[in-house]
């Protein structure tokens, strides 16, 4: 009887396992085909014009996310986390960090898009537009990104987009500083900021 119990949760649990590895392929952590990201600066359309990693300030650390403005639960999740570390950390770090969401959904995310849903989550977020899959795969590809489109079937949405949920953490010549992978609390990419801004003092 034991051994028939022990059998049946074994059963169940691989049937989990499998069920997470199939359904989760969006949210998982990727690195680029040669190890570690190689990051890098661009210049792209913006919701405050034309947007450049360079137009930070010395001492400034991005917090840059790739998301859409149609994705249920993990993008506004990443956002507010972001809020929550700009709420929480002292005022004068808090002003060195730059929030970017960068879209993976240009075809629907326009930047009059972008601006209307970025601002629920605050004034300090910047919305950043690829042209196209083009650019996009450039950019992501350089931040060990991934995407794709998934079809979404008998929906008004037609798709959605699966994606790496981590944040990055960069200076305004684009190198990768950290990166803080997906969670629903704040805790995490607060400690990395801290040890960032504390690195940047000695």
């Amino acid at each position: 009887m034991i051994q028939r119990r022990r059998k049946s949760v074994l059963i169940v649990l691989a049937i989990v396992l499998i069920a997470v590895a199939a359904g989760g392929w969006g949210y998982q952590q990727y690195l680029a085909d040669d190890g570690e990201p190689e990051g890098g600066g661009f210049t792209l359309p913006s919701t405050r014009g034309e947007f450049s990693l360079s137009d930070m300030e010395e001492g400034e650390i991005g917090v840059m996310f790739f998301g859409f403005t149609n994705c249920p639960d993990v993008c506004p999740m990443s956002l507010s986390v972001i809020r929550q570390a700009l709420q929480r950390l002292e005022a004068d770090r808090a002003d060195r960090i730059v929030p970017i969401l960068v879209t993976v959904d240009p075809e629907r995310d326009t930047l009059e898009r972008l601006d209307e849903y970025i601002s629920a989550f605050g004034d300090r977020f910047i919305g950043v537009r690829p042209g196209g899959e083009a650019e996009l795969n450039d950019l992501a590809d350089r931040y060990g990104v991934s995407w794709r489109k998934v079809d979404v079937q008998d929906s008004e949405m037609e798709y959605t987009v699966d994606h790496t949920a981590s944040l990055f953490l960069v200076d305004r010549n684009g190198e990768i500083l950290s990166e803080v992978l997906y969670s629903p609390a704040a805790n995490r990419l607060i400690d990395t900021l801290e040890e960032e801004f504390d690195a940047q003092e000695i």
